[in-house]
This record gives C-alpha cells, structure tokens and sequence, in this order.
C-alpha cells in the first residue's frame, strides 16, 4: 500500500498513512512498564481502604459491598463555583478561573481488572454511573461539558494501578469537541456517524466487531495504530440521554473491543475518550467513544504539525482484531 493522506471529517485534520515506517527499528513501542513505582504501597481504591479517599459521592452494589464509586479526586484540575471569567493581563498573556468537578470513577473492587475483565453486570454499572455523573454536572450552573476519561497503563498517563477513570466537569468546551461540532455542521449527507456505520457496514473490512447497538471500527482516518472509534447506532447527541440498555451493551462492545486489543498486542496502555455534545448543545452531534492504544510516540512532525503518522492501516489493523464468531465473541 502506498502512502496516503487520508480526512479526519470529524475534526477536519489530515492523517498521513504509512505502512512502511513500521519496518522501522522499534516502530513501536515496549508493553506497559508497571503504573507505580512502589506497587507494595496500600492501594487507595481497593476495598477496605475507602478512608484513604474522600467520601463517595456515589455507590453502586449492595449494601456494604460496592462494586463501583466515584470520589472527588484529591489532585483536581478543576475544582471550586468560581464563574468561568477570562483577564486579559497583557498584550499576549490571558488567563481564566479554573472551576469545575474533577471526579475519579472505581471501575470495580478488583484491584486488577480492567475495562476488558468486567463483567456485564459490572460494565452496566459503570456505564450508568458515567450516565449519572454527566448528568448531574449538567444541572450545575456554569459548567458546560463533561470529559469522561479511561487510562490504562503508565505510558497512557495512569498513576495508580487500580483501573478507574475520571470525569471532569469544565466550564467551557473543549477545542478538539468544537472542532468535532464543526465536522458534523459541515457534513450535508445527515449525521456524519450514522453516514459512518453506513459507510463501514457497506465496506466491511474495518469492522472489529458490532451488534444492532453500537459498531467499533478502525476508522478510515485512524491516526495511530489499532485506534479504534465506537458508535452506538441509536442516534443522540448526549451521552447521559442514552437508555439503560443501549448504555450497557454499548459497554460491553468497548469491553470486549478491549479484550481483543489485549488478545492481540498484549498488555498494551490505552486511553478511553468518550465524547458527548455539550449539555445544552443538540444537533448536529453523534455521541461516541475512542480507543487510542499506546504504541507509538509523538515526534517532531506531530508536534510541529498537529498531523498524526499512522503506520498500520486500519485495514489491516481492524483484519488482525476482528472477531470471529468462532472466537466467542460478546459484540
């Protein structure tokens, strides 16, 4: 394969596709190295340690035992009521308050198990706890969006071991979600994403894996190898409006998405990016979920260009993950 340039229409960037680079001595890069530096330190998340975190702010499991918490977090990046006020103080220099909710999300007791290990039952727990998060972020006044975050793994920017995520209520909306906005505005075919599972299900070969709720695809634009994009096929622009059990099988399409990535590269480090429309924006937006595996660094030309190299097409990347129906798959 030739290389190509290929249009991201969400964010309207261009990708550039080279399969060659990845004959390149150490093209990519070594399996996760440990999270913690000291891993026989009390962890905070297990059960048993729930003084080692502020109160929860929500439970989910039976009484006694939990099975999923939120806490705030103890580091926050945002944090305070403070009204979103931006100071010009110079010629060049502008500065605005950092309020919001900086929030961690336990995915499960277990202090090993990651998104690919949790159970259906786990992963609707989960996924109804980020449903009610977002959801009451967006009836705070001032804060306009919520980024809901999953890191595995040291090189994705993990701290502790214990699998969480983080869900960060802002008081304005992020560039790369603006710049999602502008990508569905400018497509005149319907919903850019339901064009997408179209499109994808017509061609075939970068499917992973999907059901009649949610298609997981290695997108024609990928921007590093085996990224992989999650659409829930029911069409709607916010996350936290999604039914129970769309939600929950949309969960376990991410997990068993997952599982597939670990099946196939190993203990790789990931990032989980889930991308709702802001909580008072509508149409057009198609709410959607990126998996983007740790396998390579940014140098020189990605940081120079804001363009990605990406050196295993997804052609190829979706053939070596797609599963099965031999595999036992639970897409």
């Amino acid at each position: 394969m030739k290389n190509q340039l290929r249009l991201d229409p969400l964010t309207g960037r261009w990708v550039v596709v080279s399969p060659d680079r990845a004959e390149r001595p150490s093209a990519f890069l070594a399996r996760s190295a440990p999270v913690q530096e000291d891993p026989s330190r009390p962890c905070p998340f297990c059960p048993g340690h729930e003084e080692d975190t502020p109160p929860a702010l929500e439970t989910y499991g039976p009484s006694g035992n939990w099975l999923v918490r939120v806490v705030p977090n103890i580091y926050p990046a945002f944090e305070g009521d403070a009204p979103f006020v931006v100071s010009h103080i110079g010629p060049v220099f502008t500065e605005a308050t950092a309020g919001g909710i900086h929030e961690v999300l336990i995915l499960s007791p277990d202090h090993l198990t990651d998104w690919s290990g949790l159970g259906d039952q786990q992963v609707a727990l989960v996924m109804a706890a980020i449903r009610d998060r977002v959801a009451e972020h967006a009836d705070r006044s001032g804060l306009r969006y919520t980024q809901v975050i999953v890191n595995a793994g040291r090189e994705a920017g993990a701290s502790l071991e214990h699998p969480h995520g983080q869900l960060l209520g802002l008081p304005f909306v992020p560039r790369e979600v603006v710049d999602e906005q502008a990508g569905f505005s400018r497509f005149a075919g319907g919903c850019l994403l339901c064009a997408t599972v179209e499109a994808e299900e017509e061609a075939g070969h970068r499917i992973v894996c999907g059901d009649e709720h949610a298609l997981v695809v290695c997108p024609y634009w990928s921007a590093q190898p085996f990224e992989m994009l999650l659409i829930p096929k029911i069409h709607d622009p916010h996350l936290h409006r999604a039914s129970p059990s769309d939600l929950a099988a949309i969960g376990r399409a991410l997990r068993d998405a997952v599982a597939q990535l670990h099946s196939l590269i190993g203990d790789i480090a990931y990032n989980l990016v889930f991308h709702s429309a802001p909580y008072r924006a509508h149409e057009p937006y198609h709410w959607h979920i990126h998996v983007m595996p740790k396998m390579t660094s940014r140098a020189g030309f990605e940081l120079g260009t804001g363009m990605s190299i990406n050196i295993v097409a997804p052609e190829i990347a979706a053939g070596e993950l797609r599963v099965k129906v031999d595999t036992g798959c639970r897409c």
